[in-house]
């Protein structure tokens, strides 16, 4: 049985300015004290030096045309699509700090689609 692996999914957002200053106080926030960041984000750096964010599914909810991050802020998306195929699992937002600004990708483990009891 062939079963496709994790996928990771560039998203075309829009940054606000309350969304880029939730950003920085999550990065001072882990500077500061790494524990203290909430449950279900993770950072970390780059090797580029760049701050890195995942947001487990339990942390962010996403709606047509936004992604809320529980405690960051919410991020207008600008594709038209949904962004998880129906039955996706392992779900998880990854935010990116680059040289040209902010990188939002999403990861996910598509459904597992067995043929074996379709009926034709």
């Amino acid at each position: 049985m062939n079963h496709a692996r994790s996928r990771e999914v560039v998203l075309a957002i829009r940054m606000t300015p309350e969304l880029q200053q939730g950003l920085e106080v999550l990065h001072e926030t882990w500077r500061r004290d790494p524990a203290s960041v909430p449950r279900g984000l993770s950072c970390s750096e780059s090797q580029e030096g760049g701050f890195v964010i995942v947001a487990a599914e339990s942390v962010f909810v996403t709606l047509p045309g936004a992604c809320v991050i529980k405690g960051v802020g919410a991020v207008e998306l600008l594709g038209e699509g949904p962004v998880f195929e129906e039955g996706a699992n392992s779900k998880s937002l990854i935010l990116r700090q680059t040289a040209e600004g902010w990188r939002f990708s999403v990861k996910f483990v598509p459904p597992i689609v067995r043929e074996r009891h379709k009926k034709e």
